[in-house]
């Protein structure tokens, strides 16, 4: 097989002059986060999913967080502004972002939407994010993230009980 096709996210981050390390998987169809992260021998921690809703306004806002946590609505919320949110189901994800469900990273979507990066990310030294597509990952620094994605670090989890 040729050269790897190049994704959206990483001629971005080739763009931005941004640091990254690509990492491939097994994968002819969706898996979650936390199977990736267990395939590559990756800490739950610094393993993160992309997360799309939509506010009462009907913007668009991504959320980036651990594998292995949930999103907290009113926390999410209250992060971006909004009364509510809802996220965006599964249908609409190719249509919204250009990418598809398990291939969706916040770098480069159609439309560059508020971004929130959960803050639990700072305390990593390198966090990795989908690549854009099923079997591929970007490990890169989450402040490079917030840089390309105009993302902020804010609580944006249900907290463990």
């Amino acid at each position: 097989m040729g050269k790897e096709t190049k994704t959206n996210a990483m001629r971005i981050l080739d763009r931005a002059k941004v640091e990254y390390q690509l990492n491939t998987y097994e994968c002819e169809e969706f898996i979650d986060g936390i199977q990736v992260a267990d395939q590559l021998g990756q800490d739950y921690e610094m393993s993160f999913k992309t997360l799309v809703t939509q506010g009462k306004s009907r913007q668009y806002y991504v959320f980036a967080i651990p594998v292995h946590r949930e999103l907290d609505m009113k926390k999410a919320a209250r992060a971006v502004g909004e009364k509510s949110l809802e996220m965006l189901p599964v249908k609409e994800i190719n249509q919204v972002t250009g990418y598809i469900r398990g291939g969706c990273t916040p770098i480069g979507m159609k439309k560059r939407y508020p971004t929130v990066i959960h803050e639990s990310a700072l305390q990593q030294s390198r966090i990795a994010v989908s690549g854009g597509r099923h079997g591929t990952q970007i490990v890169l620094t989450p402040q490079d993230l917030a840089e390309v994605t105009n993302g902020k670090f804010e609580d944006v989890i249900k907290q463990e009980i």
